[in-house]
């Protein structure tokens, strides 16, 4: 596992050099806050790295539903049980093993590592706008239909799942990389994913955190050149 810190974050990767899944930790005073729980091998290393840190797991945020980011969250709640789990509401369905769409998402399908027999089920359900500590919820479609990032409003930081990822060059979800297609393959919407990176343009975003790939910082410039 490679571990990097800046400010409030810590992105912990599993497979670096393979196939690198992203989890973070988040310092929120005395506790943190564990944004997507990636494999399900991941949670020995993630514990293991809070109790050096001192700190307890409280809340565990869930960016969408794929098998690659709520690998360990059984196990996690397993020996967290008093941590909240959050997750929005469309993709508390995914998460359930509901893989089915709706009539406004046709013809479009759910794509992807979707999960079955998952016994966790989520105690909130957020929605656009909600604040969880210092972050703050933002409705990010695409990828999978229910796909949240979190902004730090402490340095403006950002936590977006597979909106975008970063392995094999800077890409928004949906967009092929010779390198690393495996999100675009996985994109329900290629259209709604473009829709959801506009939206973080006026955002004035200090660091980009994603689900694969290294941290950006100060990346509007590079965002924008991809439309």
């Amino acid at each position: 596992m490679r571990i990097i810190h800046r400010n409030f974050l810590y992105q912990l990767t599993f497979l670096p050099m393979i196939f690198p899944v992203n989890c973070y930790l988040i310092e929120e005073g005395e506790e943190l806050t564990l944004v997507d729980t990636a494999l399900p091998f991941s949670y020995k290393k993630i514990l293991e790295f809070a109790e050096k840190q001192k700190k307890p797991i409280t809340k565990i945020i869930l960016t969408h539903a794929h098998g690659d980011h709520i690998g360990s969250l059984d196990a996690l709640k397993e020996k967290l049980s008093d941590a909240k789990v959050y997750i929005s509401a469309r993709d508390a369905r995914i998460l359930a093993g509901d893989h089915s769409i709706d009539k406004e998402e046709e013809p479009f399908v759910l794509k992807g590592g979707l999960p079955k027999n998952i016994r966790t089920k989520p105690d909130v359900l957020i929605k656009d706008g909600d604040q969880i500590g210092s972050l703050l919820c933002i409705s990010l479609p695409g990828h999978t239909p229910g796909s949240f990032g979190f902004i730090d409003k402490r340095d403006n930081s950002l936590i977006a799942g597979d909106a975008f990822h970063t392995r094999g060059g800077l890409a928004i979800s949906g967009q092929f990389r010779l390198f690393f297609p495996f999100p675009g393959m996985a994109t329900w919407n290629k259209a709604e994913a473009v829709n959801s990176a506009k939206k973080i343009l006026p955002l004035n975003i200090s660091l980009l955190a994603t689900g694969h790939g290294d941290l950006l910082e100060i990346p509007q410039a590079a965002i924008k050149s991809l439309f």
